[in-house]
């Protein structure tokens, strides 16, 4: 697997070591509050859920990073490119996603984590277009979605619990890496 060096943070692959930091930014209901139902997820969640984002990099050649602050080797979150089947309205497509410690907000590592996340999308993995879904009202997010270039596409609602979901996209090809 690929890892992607930025001025502040590496995106690498997921170690043993990362479960537990992992666990606890899952357990935050300000972290969780705009995912799925807005629960947060226990220990052996954020297990299967790493288990299937490095099945998703055998089976798609991307996936999900795990983020660690190079200055102290720190796990503060994911940052990666996921299938978003859960949407079939929007398939075939890439979505870029992220999810970070809440005390790792505010600080621009979100945007530089997606930045190069979209660079890896264009320049290492070939994709020519890639989405990103967020829950409407999300505006930490849609801030980031807006600092890549994305543009909203279109509104829809979540398939299963009903609440309203922007669709933005960006043509990779128009992409300042």
């Amino acid at each position: 697997m690929t890892e992607i060096h930025t001025p502040r943070l590496l995106l690498r692959s997921w170690h043993d070591d990362d479960l537990a930091p992992m666990a606890d930014i899952n357990a935050d209901p300000r972290v969780m509050r705009w995912i799925d139902d807005g629960s947060v997820r226990d220990l052996n969640h954020t297990a299967e859920a790493i288990e299937r984002w490095e099945e998703e990099w055998d089976e798609e050649g991307f996936g999900l990073f795990a983020v660690e602050l190079l200055a102290s080797g720190e796990l503060i979150g994911f940052a990666g490119l996921s299938v978003p089947e859960f949407l079939p309205e929007v398939m075939p497509a890439v979505a870029i996603g992220w999810r970070l410690g809440s005390q790792f907000w505010g600080q621009g590592y979100a945007s530089e984590a997606a930045h190069a996340t979209l660079e890896f999308a264009l320049q290492d993995r070939g994709l020519d277009r890639v989405i990103s879904i967020n829950r409407v009202g999300d505006n930490a997010s849609e801030n980031v979605i807006r600092k890549l270039g994305m543009v909203p596409e279109r509104e829809t609602a979540h398939p299963v619990y009903g609440y309203p979901l922007r669709v933005h996209a960006i043509d990779l090809t128009e992409f300042r890496a």
